[in-house]
């Protein structure tokens, strides 16, 4: 579990094509300061394990087919920065929101508006998660935690702070830069246990039917 505040940019310094996946060696002294074989570390917004922790500060992690189809590492070479979070510990605070790691689709940096202290980015939004995405909610952008202030039917938009814009890839996403996406947990929750209700509601009033 994390929490969508990315602790630093790391580098991609090595990248290995399997047959059915990709390891991946990507540097991160912050991240590896206190890293185990076996943690959990979000690269772009995808949750990785720990494969190896190297002396240089850098850790290895094995990505498998699905991941790559699903997520953006798939683009990812050496050289490429990204953002890197560990996992979220009980005690800390939740300074974005509960972020699991698990991509559910990308999208793409459609346009840029720089302005003195922020930039408002475009980004496109596939239809199959629009109806988890509220205008003031939350969203993850490559593991960033994001506020939507903006919404239309195919795309939603983040202000960026100078922060956001310094510390993240998204402060050098060039138009067309394809992201990770992953919709806030919650909305999906609500959908299935409404949707099960909705079952179970018109279950009981057919047997009430063929009881009467």
């Amino acid at each position: 579990m994390f929490t969508g505040i990315v602790e630093e940019l790391g580098e991609v310094v090595s990248k290995e094509e399997l047959a059915d996946a990709a390891r991946f060696v990507i540097r991160g002294p912050v991240v590896t300061a206190d890293a185990r074989h076996g943690d959990s570390i979000a690269v772009n917004g995808v949750c990785l394990t720990v494969v190896d922790v190297l002396a240089d500060g850098s850790f290895s992690a094995d990505v498998m087919a699905e991941t790559l189809d699903r997520s953006s590492l798939a683009k990812v070479d050496v050289g490429s920065v990204v953002n890197l979070e560990r996992a979220a510990a009980l005690n800390s605070r939740l300074g974005g929101h509960i972020v699991q790691g698990h991509v559910d689709d990308t999208g793409f940096v459609i346009s840029r508006a720089p302005s003195e202290n922020w930039d408002v980015v475009r980004i496109s939004l596939p239809i199959a998660l629009a109806r988890y995405v509220v205008e003031k909610g939350s969203i993850t952008v490559d593991g960033i935690s994001l506020t939507v202030s903006g919404l239309g039917p195919d795309w939603f938009e983040v202000s960026l702070i100078p922060t956001t814009l310094q510390l993240t890839t998204l402060g050098r996403a060039d138009v067309g830069t394809p992201v990770n996406l992953e919709v806030d947990v919650i909305a999906k929750y609500v959908e299935r246990l409404l949707s099960s209700n909705q079952s179970l509601n018109s279950g009981n009033a057919e047997q009430f039917e063929d009881n009467t």
